[in-house]
């Protein structure tokens, strides 16, 4: 029993002297040095993701919709056909117009053999010359009159080649305004087409920022069908214009990323880091503490020798940007601040310093 009580406080001693020396080097916070960096600022703006081209899509010829050969939804490629006109009448005419042309070929044809055959007898002065200036008349016109022929031709076979809507570019249809049965007229839309490559993602950026954003703006867009990833953006144009009402202007930029699935009109949300010219003092933004009263301080750590005290400094904020926070005033460069574990310290209270981890 004596040996027991022995080693019972022979423990309680060594913890007395553990807690005694723990007391004497202070809590143990994380620190983190200031470091002069050039000032930049961060804009976060919304926008939503933009087809480069929708169309709504009509005929150049009125008629009657003889087939819809697509659905809402469906993908189409450049060129496919989307809608054919009922051209039975278009091809009636076509037809006509290809007799014609052959039988005024056939008339040039011979109007051709008689200028021949009176121009062999005129060497032989057998034909009066006026004859053989009325064949060559007749050539001439009959020559017109194929080309007329052939014009006419080829603009039936134009007509005919308009009963059938072809698709513009390679995309989805998005709306489908007429379907099978129905009249249409030329300039009414029956088809609304929305090209699904090489997408965009416009925001609405304030105008006081229209002069500070250029290619060279790094952009981390996040989209909200893909929560928790950030996406590096690329400016890819400004629209000169601001909206009179949002007093905003357009900010153009695309993200490579070939993986990834966008839709026209998907939301998204992007931060623009934007340099504001000079630099600063800058810390974590951990450091910063924030007063009820207003005050805003960082404790700054001070070794001398193997001790490190802390002590509270009033500072002024500038701009921050990715984690990090300028100071206008009150910290000198270099100096050692405490980003964790700074919430209850005192003024001039010894601390163990630590590295972050």
């Amino acid at each position: 029993m004596p040996a027991y009580r022995s080693l019972l406080r022979l423990v309680v001693a060594c913890a007395c002297a553990a807690a005694a020396a723990a007391y004497a080097a202070g809590p143990a916070v994380t620190v983190s040095r200031a470091s002069v960096e050039p000032v930049t600022e961060q804009l976060t703006v919304t926008g939503s993701v933009v087809a480069p081209r929708v169309s709504r899509l009509s005929t150049e010829v009125a008629g009657w919709v003889a087939a819809m050969d697509v659905e809402v939804g469906d993908r189409v490629a450049a060129g496919a056909v989307l809608l054919r006109l009922d051209d039975e009448l278009a091809a009636i005419a076509l037809a006509a117009a290809r007799a014609a042309t052959r039988a005024a070929a056939a008339e040039l044809a011979d109007a051709r053999r008689r200028l021949a055959e009176a121009e062999r007898l005129a060497a032989e002065r057998t034909i009066p010359e006026t004859e053989l200036r009325a064949r060559r008349a007749e050539v001439e016109l009959d020559a017109a009159t194929l080309e007329h022929r052939e014009a006419d031709a080829r603009r039936e076979q134009a007509l005919l080649a308009r009963h059938v809507l072809r698709a513009p570019f390679s995309g989805a249809v998005s709306r489908k305004l007429h379907n099978a049965g129905e009249w249409v007229e030329p300039g009414s839309a029956v088809l609304e087409l929305v090209a699904t490559d090489d997408l965009r993602i416009d925001f609405a950026v304030p105008q006081a920022w229209y002069g500070r954003i250029d290619a060279a703006t790094a952009v981390a867009v996040r989209l909200d069908a893909e929560p928790g990833r950030v996406l590096r953006g690329r400016v890819v144009g400004r629209v000169p214009l601001s909206d009179a009402t949002s007093r905003t202007f357009l900010l153009l930029t695309r993200i490579d990323a070939d993986e990834l699935t966008l839709i026209p009109g998907m939301s998204a949300r992007a931060t623009l880091e934007l340099a504001a010219g000079g630099s600063a003092v800058v810390v974590p933004r951990d450091a910063v503490l924030r007063y009820p009263d207003g005050r805003i301080t960082v404790w700054e750590v001070v070794r001398d020798g193997g001790e490190a005290r802390v002590y509270e400094r009033a500072v002024t904020l500038g701009p921050a940007a990715a984690g990090r926070i300028a100071l206008s005033a009150g910290l000198a460069a270099d100096a050692e601040v405490v980003v964790e574990g700074n919430e209850r310290l005192r003024e001039g209270q010894a601390v163990t310093p630590r590295a972050p981890p």
